[in-house]
């Protein structure tokens, strides 16, 4: 395949077999991490960004802060559980927290499509101030275009948040070790299988709602616990599958799951049995994957229990030299198979 505007570019054209964005490039997988490595890594590449963390980790006057930036085109902009509004604020404050950092600030800015109807918009804009007060941040500056009718889809979001990393704190791929446990704060997939479900018009027993939340104040009391805590990172796009593989590839480490222990609410099972899913890739807005010292694992488990955005905490798998780079799944029959990342979009504008 060729493609004239290629000509006289420095990155070649296509990008395996794609000369064009699809979907799939926004989907958190495989897709997305060719796009990132291919053209803006490769142009952009610095120490700070090439750990290809929630957010970075930089030096400043002697101190450290985390930075990170997000956009939502989450469609529908409303869904059981919360709306496009504090799931921007909740998923940038969960970055910065997800760098061991405690979140201070944070910037909005909006795309509003002609025609969006103004009682519309200030629910979102007032879901988003009680989300950053949940949190504990300012929203501090931001911006606001307006584009015609049909060149967006209502509203799109994107925050940027700053927050500031206490001594001793130190989330980096090379912490992680053979025989850490690897522990997730709650049940899977709830996020995405809410919005699923509106769009697809599937009702249950009981609703399913997202997940979106702030886990700041649950980091925290992880790190009172201990501070033997050596990576951190929130399943967004992709799930749990294509996060556990990013870290698998980082760290040059092995992972292997437990899939009993993996909880799953009984609805958003049934909601991917009937969409053709699997949990392991459906997106997550509220939940994080902690990797931690073997020696502290249960003493961190148990705080995490003790709190309202931890309550389903399990520890669902371990480090290993095993199979380096590749997370391989103990299935419940005592079988294994090798989790890999998804390859394409099972879930557009899910965040």
């Amino acid at each position: 395949m060729t493609n004239d505007i290629s000509q006289g570019l420095s990155c070649p054209l296509p990008i395996d077999n794609y000369a064009t964005v699809v979907l799939a490039h926004g989907g958190g997988g495989k897709l997305t991490h060719q796009l990132i490595e291919q053209v803006f890594k490769k142009h952009f590449s610095n120490p700070d960004l090439d750990l290809m963390h929630d957010g970075a980790m930089v030096e400043v006057n002697k101190g450290r802060i985390a930075i990170s930036t997000d956009s939502y085109v989450v469609s529908p902009i409303s869904f059981p559980g919360g709306n496009i509004g504090e799931l921007a604020v909740n998923g940038t404050v969960n970055d910065i927290a997800m760098c061991g950092a405690q979140p201070k600030y944070l910037t909005a800015s909006f795309i509003l499509e002609e025609g969006l109807r103004i009682d519309e918009l200030e629910i979102i804009v007032e879901s988003m101030a009680n989300a950053a007060k949940k949190a504990g941040v300012l929203i501090v500056t931001g911006d606001t275009k307006v584009v015609p009718r049909g060149k967006a889809d209502k509203i799109f979001i994107t925050t940027s948040g700053v927050g500031m990393i206490p001594e001793g704190r130190n989330i980096h791929p090379s912490k992680i070790n053979a025989g850490d446990k690897i522990i997730i704060s709650g049940t899977i997939g709830d996020h995405g299988m809410a919005v699923m479900s509106v769009r697809e018009g599937l009702e249950f027993e009981s609703e399913i709602r997202s997940d979106t939340c702030a886990l700041n104040g649950l980091v925290e009391a992880m790190y009172h616990a201990s501070s033997n805590i050596n990576f951190l990172r929130d399943p967004t796009r992709g799930g749990v599958a294509s996060t556990m593989n990013e870290i698998a590839s980082s760290s040059n480490k092995g992972i292997r799951l437990f899939e009993q222990a993996i909880p799953v609410n009984g609805n958003v099972r049934s909601a991917c049995e009937i969409l053709g899913f699997d949990p392991l890739y459906v997106a997550n807005e509220g939940k994080l994957i902690a990797i931690v010292s073997s020696v502290d694992a249960e003493k961190i488990l148990a705080v995490m229990k003790q709190h309202p955005f931890g309550k389903d905490s399990s520890i669902i798998g371990e480090v290993t030299n095993e199979h380096p780079s590749v997370v391989v799944l103990q299935t419940v029959i005592g079988g294994e198979r090798v989790v890999d990342m998804m390859s394409g979009e099972q879930l557009p504008r899910i965040c």
